[in-house]
């Protein structure tokens, strides 16, 4: 249901293995993602691949519609599942490490808002996104929240009121995606490896840094930003690349 790898670069492959469903987020394919994310939190990036036809098609729909046998016509199933997805993408946004997908089939509902929750994107040429659930009378509300702060507003609300399929290029051009190549996973690992190879602590550091940040008025954000400054100023490592730059040296990074 899902692969781990720990490479020797410090990178964290972790990869969607649901191929025969899609890679459909059913209770068990969310608990298996919540648990290898939290195994991976002292790797030094994480890139987030999938086996199959898709990246993920989203929620299990078969699982959904089992649900409406239940006594209360599915609704508890409905709200555990909602709030078990909803876990998991803030799970992703607030992990302690960067952590990028590798999008080399379709990636839709859910799946889209997976793609959209993660710090970096590289997709495939034959990568698509699409937020469909107002083709079956259920609206994307939750992908919605990743996918509108990911691209603009009017992006999003024609992608959410039409459930257009979109390129990976055009998903580019909105900034749903970093970037399009031809290898999408080893573009991603290649990215990812870059990453780990900086002092982990300053990586960390950055991530919690910009993400309180961007949540905050603008005089907060540049008061939040400066106190992450010094934080970051006073670590070894800052220390070691300022030293390393200034001595035309290549630096050695302790994470600390």
């Amino acid at each position: 249901m899902i692969a781990t790898e720990r490479r020797n670069d410090g990178v964290a492959l972790i990869t969607l293995d649901r191929p025969a469903a899609r890679n459909a987020l059913s209770i068990a394919m969310l608990e298996a993602l919540r648990d290898a994310l939290h195994e991976a939190e002292d790797a030094r990036c994480i890139v987030l691949a999938a086996n199959g036809p898709a990246f993920c098609a989203g929620h299990d729909l078969r699982e959904l519609t089992a649900a409406r046998a239940d006594a209360d016509g599915g609704r508890a199933f409905y709200a555990r599942t909602m709030a078990l997805c909803s876990q998991v993408m803030q799970q992703v946004v607030n992990h302690p490490v960067p952590v990028i997908a590798a999008v080399e089939h379709i990636a839709t509902a859910a799946g889209c808002q997976l793609v959209a929750s993660c710090d970096l994107a590289i997709a495939a040429p034959a990568a698509r996104f699409c937020t469909p659930g107002i083709d079956i009378a259920l609206f994307c509300s939750t992908p919605a929240v990743a996918v509108a702060r990911s691209i603009p507003r009017k992006a999003a609300m024609e992608m959410l009121l039409t459930g257009r399929m979109v390129g990976a290029e055009e998903a580019r051009g909105l900034g749903l995606v970093n970037r399009v190549a031809q290898d999408a996973l080893g573009e991603a690992l290649a990215l990812a490896s870059g990453i780990a190879a900086r002092s982990a602590v300053t990586v960390r550091m950055g991530k919690r840094g910009f993400l309180a940040q961007s949540a905050l008025p603008l005089a907060e954000a540049y008061e939040s930003a400066s106190a992450v400054m010094v934080e970051n100023m006073m670590t070894a490592d800052a220390e070691e690349g300022i030293g390393a730059f200034l001595g035309t040296r290549a630096p050695h990074w302790q994470d600390r």
